[in-house]
């Protein structure tokens, strides 16, 4: 009974979130929006991540009927995160298109190097959040599947700090006049 309506819930915040997605599905990015992490499709477009976020929901409904708890909780939990990155993406794709508008290529370099700072903060805490996890799993499997994550956060890290360091690079080429 509970898991019906969890569910139920679940399926009205993918309706909500596909018809905020509709008008911006077809449209492209310069790249990829999302960790591959969380989602499986690396596509340029919203429409492709809605699309798995509703297979996503449509395996934990499966998974429902079985009896495995672990699978049943990870799907469960990767649904939401999925939701909640997708809704987040939908609420910035019109700031990012009023803000690239105004912005000079001064500010815009700032503004990206901002971002990336604020991706490695994020990075960060997820990575020690995942170190203390490290510690509380059971099973050697579950130790494993959490040193995965790890080293995959750990991978991600490095790129945004490689990116930070040509960024600021970029910036000051801009204040010296190059």
């Amino acid at each position: 009974m509970k898991s019906t309506l969890l569910l139920q819930q679940l399926d009205a915040r993918v309706d909500q979130l596909a018809s905020s997605v509709s008008p911006l599905a077809e449209r492209r990015t310069r790249r990829a929006r999302f960790d591959n992490q969380l989602f499986h499709c690396q596509s340029t477009r919203l429409g492709d991540y809605l699309q798995e976020v509703r297979e996503t929901l449509a395996q934990l409904k499966q998974c429902v009927a079985g009896a495995n708890p672990e699978r049943l909780s990870w799907l469960a939990e990767r649904v939401v995160l999925q939701i909640g990155a997708l809704q987040r993406e939908v609420a910035t794709q019109t700031l990012r298109r009023q803000e690239g508008m105004k912005q000079s290529p001064a500010e815009k370099l700032q503004q990206k190097l901002a971002d990336h700072h604020e991706f490695e903060r994020r990075l960060l805490a997820m990575l020690m959040e995942r170190e203390r996890q490290l510690g509380q799993q059971e099973t050697l499997l579950q130790q494993q599947k959490m040193q995965q994550e790890m080293v995959a956060l750990e991978a991600r890290l490095q790129r945004c700090r490689a990116a930070l360091k040509e960024i600021e690079r970029e910036v000051a080429q801009r204040e010296q006049g190059f």
